[in-house]
């Protein structure tokens, strides 16, 4: 069995271009190093701005397996905090989201402002100046950036900007975006699960289409005609590009790329009573049919590496547990100050196919948990990532592109693993 230590010294040992070992599902010596090689070391997704809307909203995250709050603070700036007084180590909040003025430790209180400054120290006659300099105290706080309403943090100071890091993968998260219809995106609801698998299992299964069919062919069994075709997902001409930094896009719907494009093409069957409400409430032709098309979602998923992809109408947050459990979180969007008939089909839709009922989320579950239980067997076999390898063509920069079954999303996000974990 190939390990941690054969990966440092020979990584063609545990990773090459078409195929990976299993240890890097299995191994917890490498599921550690992944932790800080990678998680600490790069740009990772925390929130959305339409989570904090407010001064004094805050929600909780992780960074790799360390738990952070993100908040915002009086003056509207958005703060990263490792989630840990500076006293004892306690955790300062275990509310998952609320609004707050200041963060007190529940252990012995020392309190904290919004902005991470310590404020506050109990009976501070018990320690001497130099035992007690507020300033050296703050909570410690991440680098923070935005882009078009994604927040992202890292412990590192000297990282490269998040717009150089995310590439050309800003050209589709913009197109992801007009999913608001005009309106800015807004997040609706969400719910969340583990799965007994290593967290890589799932960054590959978002931009793997080949599984489609199969997997979910009790979805295909239950929409309607003209929605099934459009799923037909293998036969439409979509496609598999490598967006660099180990991101990538499937593009499973071509004519749904820009949403913008083609609005005067016929409103699908299934959102005609909608179109109907819609004007009936007064808003204009146009401004129905951005609203529907808004509705129905992007044709494409977006793998943002290490933890995030825009999938098509949704945010699918991966948070990795340990080497065999991850936690996913599956976010609803919708438009903000959009019509609410809007954002309840928005909800019905992610319902119908994510919710914990629905006919894709316990499907893709059930396969994820059986690579993990199949790769305890084998250690030493490879997992093959080599579909559409010989179709794959070479862009410009160097990045590459094939057809929409390829596996070639799989393969950029291993090329960046391999670079971070042999650095």
């Amino acid at each position: 069995m190939t390990s941690l230590a054969e990966l440092t010294s020979n990584p063609d040992e545990l990773i090459r271009k078409d195929r990976v070992r299993t240890p890097l599902y299995t191994d917890p010596a490498i599921f550690e190093a992944e932790m800080t090689k990678i998680f600490h070391n790069t740009w990772v997704w925390v929130a959305h701005v339409s989570e904090i809307p407010n001064n004094g909203d805050f929600k909780m995250a992780q960074v790799g397996l360390e738990p952070v709050i993100v908040v915002r603070d009086r003056k509207g700036e958005i703060h990263v905090h490792l989630n840990r007084c500076r006293h004892r180590a306690a955790t300062l909040c275990e509310v998952r989201k609320g609004k707050t003025s200041s963060f007190v430790c529940p252990y012995h209180g020392w309190g904290y402002s919004l902005d991470g400054k310590l404020r506050g120290v109990p009976y501070e006659n018990g320690y001497n100046e130099e035992q007690i300099d507020r300033s050296k105290l703050s909570l410690k706080s991440l680098r923070v950036e935005e882009y078009n309403g994604l927040l992202f943090a890292t412990f590192r100071d000297d990282i490269e900007p998040l717009a150089d890091f995310l590439g050309p993968a800003k050209k589709w998260i913009d197109l992801f975006m007009k999913q608001g219809g005009g309106y800015p995106v807004k997040t609706l609801g969400e719910h969340k699960f583990r799965f007994p698998g290593n967290w890589k299992i799932q960054l590959e299964n978002t931009t793997d289409a080949y599984h489609f069919p199969l997997v979910h062919k009790s979805f295909l069994t239950a929409v309607d005609k003209e929605t099934e075709q459009q799923l037909d997902m293998l036969n439409n001409g979509g496609f598999v590009e490598d967006l660099g930094n180990g991101h990538s896009v499937m593009v499973m719907i071509p004519e749904l790329i820009d949403l913008d494009d083609n609005l005067e093409a016929p409103i699908p069957e299934k959102f005609a009573e909608l179109a109907k409400e819609l004007a009936a409430e007064g808003y204009s032709d146009l401004e129905v049919r951005r609203i529907v098309r808004a509705v129905g979602g992007s044709g494409f998923n977006i793998n943002l590496f290490p933890n995030l992809a825009c999938s098509m109408a949704f945010f699918r947050v991966l948070q990795p547990i340990s080497v065999n459990e991850t936690e996913i979180r599956h976010i609803a969007i919708g438009m903000d100050g959009g019509p609410a008939a809007a954002n309840r089909a928005r909800i019905r839709l992610h319902e119908f196919f994510q919710g914990p009922m629905g006919f894709g989320s316990p499907d893709d579950a059930e396969v994820w948990d059986r690579v993990q239980h199949g790769a305890k067997g084998g250690e030493d076999m490879w997992i093959m990532l080599h579909r559409g390898l010989n179709k794959e063509d070479s862009l410009p920069d160097g990045r590459h592109r094939s057809d929409v079954s390829a596996e070639t999303g799989m393969r950029a996000a291993y090329d960046q693993w391999k670079r971070m974990m042999t650095v």
